[in-house]
């Protein structure tokens, strides 16, 4: 069963808002989330990167591909400006 398929409501998890961020930044920023709550035993982290010309999206998604403690993510169903992630616990 895949808990990605699951989730409906993500108010409740953890989040990262990197609206104003640029690659570089975003790259740091989201990697340190991802240690930070692996840290903290979180298994499922919220990252907002917005809609836009999809820069953001792409930075997080490649940025997700290639850290090792990142088990799956998907965008969110009902807002494409927002990904969910699971991490190992």
């Amino acid at each position: 069963m895949n808990k990605l398929n699951e989730i409906i409501f993500v108010d409740s998890y953890p989040k990262i808002d990197l609206h104003g961020y640029d690659r570089d930044s975003a790259r740091v920023a989201i990697n340190d989330f991802i240690k930070d709550n692996h840290i903290m035993k979180n298994e499922l982290i919220t990252i907002i990167h917005g809609r836009g010309s999809g820069i953001l999206k792409e930075e997080t998604h490649k940025t997700l591909k290639n850290n090792p403690l990142v088990i799956n993510y998907k965008t969110h169903y009902f807002n494409e400006g927002c990904t969910i992630v699971q991490i190992k616990v």
